[in-house]
Parts: C-alpha cells; structure tokens; sequence
C-alpha cells in the first residue's frame, strides 16, 4: 500500500481523480463546502457549548449539521462516476482498477481507526465504525456496482437498498423487544451492532455508522453517481442543470412523503433521509452548476476548491491537529484548545459564539496547509 504524493502543472484533480472534458469546478467548491462543514462541526471550541446550528438533530428531523455528510458521500458517488466511466470505455481492465479501489477503501479505513487511536492509541478503547470508515466502505460498493451494472441497473440498486431498508427497520420486530421499533438503541440497527460490532461504540450500545444503516449510506453514493451520469451527459448544460433541479425537487418531495412511516434521522441513516438529503444535494449541485461553471462566477471559488480538492488530507490533517492542541499544557491542566476557547469567553464572546468562532478559527487554520498544497499543486493521493 502507498500512498503518493503528485505535483502538477496544471489545475489539481479532484480527490477521487475524476476528469471531465470540461473541469466542473462546481464539483470541487460542494466538496470543499462539505469538508469544512465536517471541520467546524467536528471541532467546537467545547463540547459543552456547542452553537445551536451546529447540532444534530437529536433524534429525528434535520438540522444543517446533518447534510454535511451525506453531501460528502453524495460527491464520492459522482466522483466514482467520472473517475471510472471513461477509463472502462476506453478499455481500462477493471480487475485493475478494482485492485485500487479495494487498496484505497482498505487506507482510508485505516485512517479512520488511526484517528481514533490517535495519540493514546488504546487499543482496549478502538472503535471499529466512524466517518472515514463509511466513506471507505461506500467508497468500495459503489464501485462495485458501478463497474458491473448500467446507470439503470444503478437506480435500481438504489431504490432496492432503500426499499429494503425500510422493510427491516419498520416491519421486522426488534430480537427482545417483540415488535418494530425507530427508538434511540431500540430498533434492529442497535440490536445488530451490539451483536456484532466489536469493541466501544459512539453510543454505547449502538453507533450511527453501524452495519445496517450504512447499506442506506451506499444508496446516498448510488444518487452521486447518477447525477455524475446526467453531468457526463450530452445534453446541454443548461438542460442538466434543469434536470439537477427538478431530481432535487423530486427527491425532496418523495423524501417527506416517506417520512410520515420512516422519520428523516440521520442516526438510522432513513431511507426518507437519503432522499431529502440527496435532493438538497442535487439543488446546490444544480445552483453551484449555473453561477460557477455557465454564468462563470468563480472569482471566489478557490478557498473552497482548495478544500475540496485534496478532501481526505484535510479530514485528517484537522484530526490529527485537534489532538494535538489537545496536548498542549498551557497552564496546569488547561490545554491549547481550552485556554483559547477561554480566551474568547473572557472578551465578552457568549459561550456558544466563542465555541462557534473557535471552530471557525480552526478551519482557517487547518486551511494554511491545504492552500500551500494548493498553489503548489500538490495532491495526495491514496
């Protein structure tokens, strides 16, 4: 297993390597809004005064914390599709390209059990489920699926995904409980994960990126890769924009719909979340379409594109950098991260403002790395 470091001449490729013959740098900037969303979420300045926008929904419904994502993953989807659509056509083996995929997905699962372990590494504490992890795991299905089926046999691998889900999780009773349930650690995603996931879990005793829900997660990469379809399309480009739209509407509308029997929980991972959520994704991807890449609006595009095009060096980079602010002493058992947040609070900020600054703070510090790497084309690539 490597992983490479590339300079080049010419603009970075995305994370994925995907390559159109017109570079979309729409792409770039929804993935890089995607990964920043995921720093300043994940990095509050405390933990026990986070900003209220930054919050998960505590059990059902939607906040704007809870696109950040199932946005990412939709953009691994449509970068499957661009990376691999022409490499097949032009004959590219796809034993070959499967090897990488399976090498990639087997990396950036390391990388998420290295970023729990990391500093202390207790192992007697791992935890085996986490972002990275389901990124990996869609990352390698949806490719699977990609390179054995036609975009229709796509659809329908995701509907049944969906559809299946559903059936499990609302008709089948909970093993101990004697009938379905949707409730936090009494549904049959719980009960699976305290059956077979070792080790500690975010929850305890369940974990919302357990086994079963991540089949659903798949279904939010399968919606990517066929909006990569419609953008790899001949159509003209306003005629996919207006297609992007209408698919978000749609997506929206039989989303809610769905949610009167099967809630919008991002815990489960609902199959009435995949559709709302993809239909946002789809209206910003179609919004961000129009004014970057028709009206050529893109003088403030490379902060994001920045973030976006090297996407999982900066998940780990604002990982690793976390932990050690963490580390830091600065004054008896205060640490870095700590005396700084206080810092805020001690110049009038409110509790929650401060942590929300804060995290704001240490994205723009993460971005210093990124934007070098950036301007001088440096791209990793696992």
């Amino acid at each position: 297993m490597e992983t490479s470091v590339k300079e080049q001449s010419h603009r970075p490729d995305s994370e994925l390597e995907s390559h159109v013959s017109k570079r979309l740098i729409s792409l770039d900037v929804m993935r890089g809004i995607a990964l920043i969303g995921m720093i300043i979420v994940n990095t509050p300045g405390t933990w026990a005064h986070v900003y209220p926008p930054l919050e998960h929904a505590e059990w059902n419904g939607l906040t704007p914390t809870d696109l950040v994502f199932p946005f990412f993953l939709f953009m691994v989807g449509i970068a499957i599709t661009l990376a691999f659509k022409k490499r097949i056509q032009t004959g590219a083996s796809k034993t070959d390209l499967m090897k990488k995929v399976l090498i990639r997905s087997v990396i950036i699962f390391a990388l998420g059990i290295f970023l729990w372990l990391f500093p202390g590494f207790d192992f007697s504490n791992i935890r085996i489920p986490g972002v990275l992890q389901r990124i990996a795991l869609v990352y390698l299905f949806c490719s699977l699926i990609f390179m054995n089926t036609s975009w229709k046999g796509q659809a329908w691998w995701g509907a049944g995904l969906l559809l299946g889900y559903w059936i499990v999780m609302t008709k089948f009773p909970v093993p101990g409980i004697g009938k379905p349930m949707l409730e936090p650690g009494q549904n049959l995603a719980a009960w699976l994960d305290s059956l077979l996931i070792p080790g500690n879990m975010w929850q305890g005793t369940w974990d919302p990126e357990g086994l079963l829900s991540t089949l659903p997660s798949i279904a939010t990469g399968i919606g990517g890769m066929l909006a990569g379809f419609l953008i790899l399309s001949s159509l003209p480009q306003e005629r996919k924009i207006i297609w992007l739209l209408v698919a978000g509407v749609l997506s929206l509308a039989v989303g809610y719909l769905w949610s009167l029997d099967f809630p919008v929980n991002k815990n489960l991972w609902s199959s009435s979340f995949v559709l709302v959520t993809g239909g946002m994704a789809l209206l910003l991807l179609g919004t961000l379409y129009w004014f970057i890449d028709v009206l050529n609006y893109k003088s403030w595009t490379p902060f994001f594109v920045a973030f976006g095009s090297n996407a999982i060096t900066a998940y780990v980079l604002h990982g690793v950098l976390a932990d050690i602010l963490g580390m830091i002493k600065v004054s008896g058992d205060t640490n870095l991260r700590q005396y700084t947040y206080q810092g805020l609070v001690n110049l009038g900020m409110g509790p929650e403002f401060a942590s929300f600054f804060w995290a704001i703070c240490y994205m723009l510090l993460c971005f210093i790395p990124i934007w070098i790497m950036y301007k001088k084309h440096i791209i990793v690539k696992i």
